[in-house]
């Protein structure tokens, strides 16, 4: 699996959490699950499941010929049952994928796949909050120009930017969470009536039940082959999670550019480094993430359309899920790991904020004074006269305090002392993730 072109995940292990590998090893895992449980219910001969167990690994199975399988069969799994029956003791094989359809395998392995891929994107956005986290306490009182539309706006503090990140995130692992918890096996049979399975024996309405606590999904209400809110479900959660931290990213890429200056990555040899220009530090897990995040939507629109599934179950629909959810998973959780870097080599110039908030010459508290004068004047006239004001400000390069005169107290005027409850804002989010309240 080339990562050369994808700088989403590349060299954060992502790759390997939904590769071939992984999941025939998952597959393998549902299979011997399945047979255990079958074992257990008097389905199959106790053997046999343990012959099963002892053949399911990836090694014994051909991976080019389950890959052309796929062109001849439109799904891995009937190579792969072909493969692990090969592989299995000739006085057992008889009993592989009793009962079963492609569906339950290929569905619980993925379910698997996301149950560990979900795992670790939570406590990769956990370490990401937990950096945030000293970025508010350490920032609390930081006065910033505080931008809308691009422009300057209010003053706020650096502390309340990155409790909203902070927020952000600990909403994301919220959602990861439930998502993670609520991943259902998947075993109906050919279509979602578990006939093949009662057929062969008794105990085919428990038998759901046991294959999940065995590889620890949550237990299926029914069938789902046509059911695909858990597919929803993750690509929901992926959605948020790469759409949070690409907030910050966007952040982030604003905050350093060279004429503002206000946050930056930290140097380090070769990190950032440009082929043609020597003084170039570019941002790099911003840049990472921001790609993360413009990646997902297209991914997740698949992963929804799929859901407008016809008959028991889908040709199609279900088949267009795989390849997008395997890139979801990795994107996200290749997002999430360059994030924990990002937030790691923030490093924040309390001083160019100071610089920057002088830029406007004290316009940039206009709304402050409008408040102070409104009671005096009016509040169209107050808003009037200050439009004029901050007009002439710029035309002469004066101070506003200079152009309003004695009108207005020069204390007034100071940015870093109209800031709100910028802190007891940040205080709250930063409470959130002290309590874990997520």
């Amino acid at each position: 699996m080339s990562e050369l072109l994808a700088p989403a995940w590349a060299a954060t292990g992502a790759g390997a959490l939904v590769d071939d590998h992984a999941l025939l090893t998952a597959m393998l895992a549902v299979e011997v699950a399945l047979a255990e449980s079958q074992a257990e219910l008097g389905v199959i001969p106790e053997e046999a499941a343990k012959a099963i167990r002892a053949a399911a690994v990836p090694g014994n199975l051909d991976r080019a010929a389950i890959a052309e399988g796929v062109r001849e069969t439109a799904n891995p799994v009937v190579a792969f049952v072909a493969g692990l029956t090969a592989a299995v003791d000739p006085a057992a094989a008889e009993y592989v994928h009793r009962g079963s359809t492609s569906q339950d395998i290929l569905d619980t392995a993925l379910m698997l796949l996301c149950t560990a891929t979900l795992g670790r994107v939570e406590r990769d956005l956990l370490a990401t909050a937990g950096t945030l986290a000293g970025h508010v306490r350490a920032h609390r009182d930081t006065p910033m120009a505080g931008r809308t539309l691009t422009q300057h706006a209010v003053p706020v503090t650096f502390g309340l930017k990155a409790a909203t990140w902070l927020h952000l995130v600990l909403d994301a692992v919220e959602r990861i969470r439930r998502a993670r918890t609520g991943l259902p096996v998947s075993i109906g049979g050919a279509a979602g009536t578990l006939a093949a399975y009662d057929e062969y024996g008794p105990g085919a309405p428990e038998l759901p039940d046991r294959v999940a606590r065995k590889l620890g999904l949550a237990r299926q209400v029914l069938p789902w082959h046509g059911i695909r809110t858990p597919i929803a479900d993750v690509a929901s959660a992926l959605l948020v999670t790469t759409g949070a931290l690409g907030k910050i990213a966007a952040d982030v890429l604003v905050l350093s550019r060279t004429e503002i200056g206000e946050v930056t990555e930290e140097r380090a040899p070769g990190r950032g480094a440009s082929s043609a220009m020597p003084q170039k530090h570019n941002p790099v897990f911003a840049t990472l993430v921001a790609t993360a995040a413009r990646q997902l939507p297209p991914l997740a629109v698949v992963l929804f359309q799929s859901m407008s599934a016809e008959d028991e179950r889908s040709s199609g629909g279900w088949h267009a899920e795989w390849q997008p959810l395997r890139d979801a998973l990795r994107t996200t959780a290749g997002a999430a790991a360059n994030a924990v870097r990002l937030a790691e080599t923030l490093r924040v110039r309390p001083e160019a904020m100071a610089a920057n908030l002088r830029l406007t010459r004290g316009a940039i508290v206009s709304e402050r004074v409008n408040a102070f004068l409104a009671p005096k004047l009016g509040k169209a006239v107050a808003k009037r006269l200050l439009a004029e004001a901050a007009v002439e400000a710029e035309r002469t390069g004066a101070d506003l305090a200079d152009v309003l005169g004695a009108d207005v107290p020069p204390g007034l005027l100071d940015p870093a002392g109209y800031t709100g409850l910028a802190g007891p804002l940040a205080d709250r989010a930063l409470a959130r993730f002290e309590r874990e309240e997520f």
